[in-house]
């Protein structure tokens, strides 16, 4: 088992802690790749698959949503929380919305 660059242990109901946590640590990645979540961890890897780690929060936890927002991930809220007969899910990061997706008419 490889072992993470860095890890943090996230704590319920304080996802500042973690978003920080993100923020600072993602400097020791390249250009990220893609995210793995677990039931109870989260994976964010680089190009080069070095990757990060927050443990204590999972796809069944409301904090991820915020999290994967953060990390930039291509995925669908309203099913992240969806059991799986998987060990994790697996998102991309990079997510683009279309041209003037935002704009109103």
């Amino acid at each position: 088992m490889v072992t993470p660059l860095s890890a943090h242990n996230h704590i319920a109901n304080d996802l500042n802690l973690s978003l920080e946590f993100l923020k600072r640590a993602r400097w020791e990645l390249r250009e990220l790749r893609k995210v793995h979540v677990w039931k109870d961890r989260l994976q964010v890897f680089d190009v080069n698959g070095d990757f990060l780690e927050v443990r204590c929060i999972g796809y069944p936890d409301a904090d991820i949503v915020p999290m994967l927002w953060a990390l930039n991930a291509a995925f669908d809220p309203q099913a992240i929380h969806d059991p799986i007969p998987c060990e994790y899910k697996e998102f991309f990061t990079g997510r683009r919305d279309a041209w003037a997706a935002n704009r109103v008419m």
